[in-house]
């Protein structure tokens, strides 16, 4: 309905002008309301999604600081001359020899040498030092901070000699600390919705209401402004539950001028199709619950972080290819719902055995993946051709397949993955049908979740924050340019307001969508004390513990502690948040995130066989006995990693995530720094790091740590000891010391202070499938057999550290996507997953030219080897030895201990020192007195060898132990096993060749 539409606020005017007896004025008010309507009208509307209003001719460079809401600092200020702040609400314009207009007002500042807070001088360190002023104490920065604000500096003679913007993100959080507590959203009352922004930059805020996603407006309203907090609002009883709605939000942009961006809301529960348009939601509305949601129980959260084992599932792969699933179900929340197809199936199966929690891959709102007429290509090709990487990449950036590490929303659901992306109802009932169907089985659901970048900044169609409160949401460099270490725009956490959108984000998923855990993308990109506040805040929403883990990597803007204390490995300790190991990650595959060359086939991982003196067993043929370094130099594909000429590398070269994939950072022998990653080529990649702490970690320093004596198992024991940094290991080399003295590329090896802070894994969404590592490192005459044998022993390794066991889906079916090293944006092809057995996913086509052209011609030849590839009795083999190992670790808490007393009591690593027997590790753990332990003891060996194995336990000498129970039985999948030895009176054990083997003392 276009009819005349007066706007509250020329309401307000109308009557005050009457009351006053100004009513000769009504008519031009009425007038000039109409008009204004008219123009918000059809900007809610227009095809573009902003306007420029007044333009802007000068750089958006910032190159001073704002410090708080009275001080700034300006490096480059000029030595001798008045400082000033120049400011108009409309852009100012400025020429070389030109003075500012006389409507630019001027602020002469005074200069400042008297020292800063401590925690001011550590939070603005990165900026570099320099000239520091004050504005007048009767001066407001809030009204600087609306419209064009410059500072200058003037000569003498009143000429500019030099000028440039000013970040004002300490200053919007000084001046606006009662945003803090304002309700922010969409909020609905019987009588109408409640709009609230931040947006305290803004001149004007409107909000442009829709009947659907799709419609013209139907009404436009402006919005109040609270000064103390910057937040415009306003309640509409045109607006109800199910209504549609954008902002147009009045505002100055760096670079463009005084802007209006229509834009969506940070602070949105419901979307539609495509994020377009944000939904007015209750989710307490029976509207936006599946059926039974108000009456089922959600599981409890575990007794501690050591009880839970956790399986990684993007929402896509687990049913797009089940043809057991209804068609147009597959690949959506719906994929979950029919407890009777074989992606359900499978995964009660994984329950009943110990698993305990599924992690979906981000299903907030993506920005990457349209949620209407997504496209699916028509592929096919022989094993090793490149025509179906090629059909991919005609369509990648418009088909229906993304990990989805680029969020647009982060508190809403999806739309590709429901029935109806359109109607903002139907995402948000079936996301929580999902859930319900998971904790159905008895598995806790857990979310990864992406709070370190957005998608887009600027003026893109998809930037949400940055169209909202430029330059405040995002961490700046000391040029006022956006940082992308993450890949993409890094947002920067350490801002209140930013911070908070984080933790209300988080609160909504925990509290409305009964998530149990939460996997955090480059958490240590995220202040500690904002995790920390996180995790309590969750825990209050949920009325229960609600686990975090999270990418601890060190690196980029943020290392060491550059800005704040991080959230990253080192720093953690004592807080009770879990980070990924990559110790014995490494060490078990080989390699690192960043190999490439001709070490992705010789940089042997421990179950290949590298402590071995020959690496190969008789019945294997190896193209080189020539074993690489650990971790290999390599290249992330957003260009060269920095290169190394000598020493050789550490044993897994600092990495740099990078836009597709991984490179590293700069190590002392490095001649050059990494350029920074390019957009678009993977928003989410395995990351080795170094210096894995914030600069003030009270850990080991680099200097007093023992160089690692070169051993891979000694970072395995590391892994079986669950990472701690006290735990004390008699290394390769015969010294005894701390985990925390054993090096790993620069940092100790040991980090947490309990094994409920460390999270175990041989395998994700990131790099090569295990599969794929062991089809490029095992010898190419490899049976199928032995190869599903080799994947089952880095899981043993897995299962029996203490810890938390984290597992990609898949890993238990062989899963393989074609060699590819990233498959972020590779399309439903190459991330198949296929519980039937009867496609791994192997030869299915040269892995995508974007990451993985330069080694084509080493990956040919093994795509084309049908051999290598499994048949679905090998598969199913492998499934059944996983179920196995899961009961195995669900039967005792001697797998599961719960503190870094416990293990440094009861676990003893067997087979160290220099005379250890090369390719087999095994320890002892007592269970004298524990509750669930249900023997009293344990010992277990992993034996790495082609051939059988021996080693002596003293603890065991005279002891009747005995196979553990599930090894023993009839069902067992592994048969093997049972052909292990143990020699009571000498207290040896016999490992059969490539075999994980437990015994008990009943």
């Amino acid at each position: 309905m276009r009819g005349i539409l007066l706007l509250d606020r020329a309401r307000r005017r109308v009557d005050a002008l009457c009351q006053l007896g100004v009513a000769t004025l009504l008519l031009a008010v009425l007038a000039g309301a109409v008009r204004a309507d008219d123009t918000l009208h059809a900007d809610c509307d227009a095809t573009e999604h902003f306007r420029v209003l007044a333009p802007s001719q000068l750089p958006a460079d910032a190159q001073a600081i704002w410090l708080d809401a009275q001080r700034l600092r300006w490096p480059q200020a000029p030595a001798a001359g008045q400082i000033v702040l120049l400011h108009s609400d409309t852009p100012i314009k400025l020429g070389p020899q030109s003075p500012p207009e006389k409507s630019v007002r001027r602020i002469e500042l005074s200069s400042r040498s008297n020292v800063v807070p401590f925690e001011q001088f550590r939070r603005f360190l990165w900026f570099g030092g320099g000239a520091e002023f004050v504005l007048p104490e009767d001066i407001d920065a809030a009204d600087l901070l609306r419209g064009d604000l410059r500072i200058a500096s003037f000569d003498a003679e009143g000429h500019m000699q030099a000028h440039t913007r000013v970040q004002h993100a300490a200053a919007l959080d000084a001046r606006f600390t009662a945003a803090l507590d304002v309700p922010l959203g969409a909020v609905p009352t019987d009588a109408s919705v409640r709009f609230a922004l931040w947006a305290p930059t803004a001149h004007q805020v409107a909000a442009c209401i829709h009947a659907d996603d799709n419609g013209e407006a139907q009404s436009a309203h402006l919005l109040d402004r609270d000064a103390a907090s910057g937040v415009w609002s306003a309640s509409l009883p045109q607006a109800r539950i199910g209504s549609y709605y954008t902002y147009l939000v009045d505002v100055f942009v760096p670079g463009h001028g005084l802007v209006r961006n229509r834009v969506t809301d940070p602070y949105a529960l419901g979307l539609g199709a495509d994020g377009r348009r944000a939904m007015v939601v209750d989710l307490d509305d029976a509207r936006f619950k599946p059926a039974g949601w108000d009456t089922q129980a959600r599981p409890p959260a575990p007794e501690a972080n050591v009880d839970m084992v956790l399986y990684e599932l993007h929402v896509r792969d687990f049913s797009r290819d089940d043809d057991s699933v209804a068609a147009e179900h597959r690949g959506r929340y719906r994929g979950f719902s029919d407890p009777a197809t074989r992606g359900m199936r499978h995964l009660r199966a994984l329950a009943e055995a110990g698993l305990s929690d599924v992690h979906l891959l981000p299903v907030y709102d993506i920005a990457s993946i349209p949620e209407t007429g997504c496209a699916e290509p028509q592929i096919g090709g022989a094993p090793d051709s490149p025509a179906q990487q090629a059909a991919i990449a005609d369509i990648k950036h418009r088909d229906c397949f993304n990990w989805g590490y680029d969020p647009q929303h982060y508190s809403v659901p999806e739309g590709s993955y429901a029935s109806d992306a359109s109607d903002g109802a139907v995402r948000i009932r079936e996301l929580r049908q999902l859930v319900m169907s998971l904790h159905s089985l008895g598995l806790r659901v857990g979310l990864d979740v992406v709070y370190n970048h957005t998608s887009h900044a600027g003026q893109h169609p998809q930037s949400v924050l940055d169209r909202i409160v430029p330059g405040y949401y995002h961490r700046l460099n000391a040029q006022g340019a956006i940082e992308r270490s993450t890949c993409c725009e890094n947002t920067a956490t350490e801002h209140a307001m930013m911070a908070r959108l984080m933790i209300d984000s988080a609160v909504v998923w925990a509290r409305d969508y009964r998530i149990d855990g939460f996997r955090f993308d480059l958490m240590g990109h995220q202040p500690k004390a904002a995790m920390l506040r996180l995790s309590q805040a969750v825990d209050a929403a949920a009325g229960k513990r609600i686990p975090i883990i999270g990418e601890g990597w060190n690196f980029g803007e943020v290392v060491d502690g550059a800005r704040f204390e991080q959230a990253s490995q080192l720093s953690l300790a004592g807080s009770g948040i879990a980070t990924f190991s990559d110790r014995a990650r490494d060490a078990i595959r080989g390699g690192g995130a960043a190999t490439k060359g001709a070490e992705l086939r010789t940089a042997l991982g421990w179950v290949h066989g590298r402590d071995l003196a020959l690496g190969i067993g008789d019945s294997e043929t190896r193209e080189s006995a020539a074993l690489s370094p650990l971790s290999p130099r390599g290249r992330g594909a957003g260009g060269e990693g920095a290169h190394r000429e000598s020493p050789p590398p550490l044993p897994n070269p600092p990495s740099l995530r990078s836009g597709s994939g991984e490179r590293r950072l700069p190590q002392a022998a490095d001649t050059r720094s990494p350029s920074l990653p390019t957009r678009g080529e993977g928003l989410e990649s395995a990351t080795s790091v170094a210096f894995a702490s914030s600069a003030n970690s009270s850990q080991t320093k680099p200097e007093s740590r023992i160089p690692n004596p070169g051993s891979t198992a000694d970072l395995i024991h590391v892994g079986l000891a669950g990472s701690l940094r006290d735990y004390l290991l008699t290394g390769s080399d015969g010294v005894t010391r701390s985990l925390a003295e054993f090096d790993y590329a620069g940092q100790p090896a040991g980090y947490v202070a309990s094994p409920n802070e460390v999270v175990n894994y041989v395998e994700n969404h990131d790099n090569q499938t295990l599969f794929d590592i062991n089809a490029l490192r095992l010898p190419q005459d490899t049976s199928a057999s032995e190869r599903a044998r080799v994947q089952l022993l880095a899981v043993a390794l897995n299962m029996f550290s203490q810890g938390v066991p984290y597992f990609h889906a898949g890993v238990e079916v062989l899963r393989s996507k074609s060699l590819d090293r990233n498959s972020y944006d590779s399309g439903d092809h190459f991330n198949r997953l296929d519980y039937s057995g009867a496609d791994n996913g192997f030869g299915r086509g040269l892995p995508p030219a974007w990451d993985n052209r330069d080694d084509w011609p080493q990956l040919r030849p093994l795509l084309a080897d049908a051999s290598i590839k499994p048949d679905a009795a090998n598969v199913d083999w492998t499934r059944r030895a996983f179920l196995d190992l899961l009961r195995l670790r669900a039967s005792t808490a001697l797998l599961r201990l719960r503190s870094s007393e416990q293990i440094g009591r009861r676990l003893s690593v067997l087979n160290t020192g220099p005379a250890a027997v090369p390719g087999v590790v095994a320890a002892h753990i007592d269970g004298d007195g524990l509750q669930g332990a249900g023997f009293a003891a344990l010992i277990y060996a992993v034996n790495a060898d082609t051939r059988a194995q021996r080693i002596e336990v003293p603890q065991a000498r005279g002891l009747p132990f005995v196979l553990h129970p599930l090894h023993a039985a009839e069902t067992a999948a592994d048969r093997r096993p049972q052909t292990a030895q143990f020699d009571r009176e000498r207290g040896e054990l016999r490992i059969p060749p490539r075999t994980a083997v437990v015994w008990v003392l009943p």
